[in-house]
């Protein structure tokens, strides 16, 4: 993507400022992520929108639709990475805004704006807002999943990365995460490191190979992996090594819903 795509137009808010704390604002700093984020999304419509954006702020959606010359296709992924909140609010508003938007090319329609009365919808859950940013995105700028899952996974013992960090070496752990690592190195000779992450923080597991083989659907498959093995803890402070030697692998993937993770493995 061009450095204009990435820097200057922010998928939370693809219309204007989009709730950013303005100077002396109690809000925190604002994140921008850039619409290459937005998966689907083809480089150049990202460009039309920095070009018109910066002619001028957005008025609604038919007019981010009508200067940017977006079809039906690029309005629904902006609405999904909830791209349009400065312009509609939430992101079923924002689905249904761009769902009544005609968007045949044609120079009479550029010209044209339609005014309706706008339609007041429910808003989606924390818990629907968070699975939509990682399908639209891969990531979330609200709070982890695993913080939304924390009172179910504490039905299974399972302590956050953070606790797990005071054990002592041999005490026997619990841990859960989204997998963001798999790494299996030729000199390792079978064992595979995994690397998990919650709201807390990461765990890092060893699988030896004997497990890694036994249990290799729920190793391999999981987006969300929880581990059942004994902590390991060599040195103190912050030069210590720590990690989870598994011995038991279970995938509470179903747990999520349906949200994807971007695991990076065996690299």
């Amino acid at each position: 993507m061009s450095g204009a795509h990435r820097s200057e137009a922010s998928s939370r808010g693809a219309g204007g400022e989009g709730g950013e704390g303005g100077e002396g604002s109690s809000l925190r700093q604002p994140v921008r992520l850039g619409l290459n984020r937005v998966k689907g999304l083809a480089e150049d419509a990202g460009e039309r929108i920095v070009a018109a954006r910066g002619e001028a702020r957005f008025a609604d959606t038919e007019d981010l639709a009508r200067r940017a010359r977006l079809d039906a296709h690029a309005l629904a992924l902006l609405a999904e990475a909830g791209a349009l909140q400065s312009l509609t609010g939430h992101r079923h508003q924002a689905a249904w805004a761009v769902a009544g938007i005609d968007t045949r090319p044609t120079e009479m329609l550029r010209a044209s704006r339609t005014r309706e009365a706008k339609v007041a919808l429910a808003a989606p859950s924390e818990g629907e807002e968070t699975l939509a940013d990682y399908r639209a995105l891969g990531l979330t700028l609200n709070r982890h999943p695993l913080a939304l899952l924390r009172e179910r996974l504490a039905a299974f013992r399972i302590e956050p990365a953070a606790r797990l960090r005071t054990y002592p070496n041999g005490r026997l752990a619990r841990a859960s995460g989204l997998v963001t690592h798999r790494q299996r190195p030729e000199t390792a000779k079978g064992t595979v490191f995994v690397t998990l992450e919650d709201e807390t923080g990461a765990v890092n597991v060893i699988v030896w190979p004997r497990i890694a083989e036994a249990q290799r659907t729920a190793l391999l498959g999981a987006t969300l992996l929880t581990v059942y093995g004994q902590w390991q803890c060599q040195g103190e402070g912050e030069q210590a090594v720590m990690h989870l030697v598994a011995a038991r692998m279970i995938d509470h993937t179903p747990l999520l819903k349906g949200l994807v993770s971007r695991s990076r493995d065996f690299r």
